[in-house]
């Protein structure tokens, strides 16, 4: 019988940057990551937060750099790649985090803007990371892109059509890039949550999120930022060279549920 392969299990040392990581499953990704041995550049459209994630990783005797990061601005996108790889001379992982999520219904008088904003910061973001970090992705030997969309990149919500519109296209962009750049040696996968207990999960009513889970969620309760964090982990080890292109479920079975 043949011994199995000894592909690495391991992140040490790799370099990850990701945005929108000062709170929630970003700052959950980040404090994962720097627990593995990775060098963690935690970015965030709110500096303060980043900076408390990053400090709080070095603390813990971790490797991290805090960058304030709008992933609206090309120019703040070009310069925190250069600052990365001032800090650290390298770029393994880029995990595409950032998002937002504004409920507004078609007739709306500011829909136009809400949907604007929504594609700029959930989609057109992401594919500028992608597009400023490509240079040095190409240099590793373990290149990963991991992007964050949600199940409702599978389905759909009434009243929320930028935000799903957004998702899809994050699976889209996903899969297209993993033909793309798979045989360049980058493999592009990405999660989709399901309901987590996050910052914008916060405001539903505990009985109102209760209910939802009991009655959609297989596992009946909401996930927590950490479980969201190590599937991502998962997508980025070496081990992980043949994953490409996956759109994976971190939803308790949500999308499978039919009855």
């Amino acid at each position: 019988m043949s011994k199995p392969s000894k592909l690495s299990r391991s992140i040490k040392g790799r370099v990850t940057l990701i945005t929108g990581a000062g709170s929630g499953m970003g700052k959950a990704t980040a404090q994962v990551f720097a627990s593995e041995g990775a060098k963690v550049i935690v970015t965030d459209v709110n500096e303060e937060n980043a900076k408390k994630v990053s400090e709080q990783i070095q603390s813990d005797g971790g490797e991290s750099l805090a960058i304030s990061l709008d992933v609206t601005n090309e120019t703040e996108i070009n310069e925190c790649i250069s600052k990365t790889i001032d800090s650290f001379g390298q770029l393994d992982h880029l995990i595409n985090n950032a998002g937002i999520a504004a409920p507004i219904n078609i007739h709306d008088e500011n829909y136009t803007d809400v949907w604007q904003k929504t594609m700029d910061v959930v989609l057109t973001g992401q594919t500028k990371l992608i597009r400023s970090a490509l240079k040095y992705l190409l240099e590793s030997d373990a290149a990963r892109i991991v992007n964050i969309s949600s199940t409702e990149g599978f389905g759909a919500t009434p009243n929320h059509s930028p935000y799903t519109a957004a998702k899809h296209g994050v699976i889209g962009l996903t899969r297209s890039l993993a033909l793309e750049l798979g045989p360049k040696g980058i493999t592009v996968n990405c999660i989709c949550p399901g309901p987590i207990n996050t910052n914008m999960t916060a405001a539903i009513n505990e009985k109102d999120k209760a209910t939802f889970a009991r009655r959609r969620v297989g596992l009946k309760r909401y996930g927590e930022p950490d479980e969201v964090a190590h599937a991502t982990l998962n997508l980025c080890l070496p081990a992980s060279s043949y994953i490409n292109g996956v759109a994976l479920p971190v939803d308790g079975g949500l999308s499978i549920r039919r009855a």
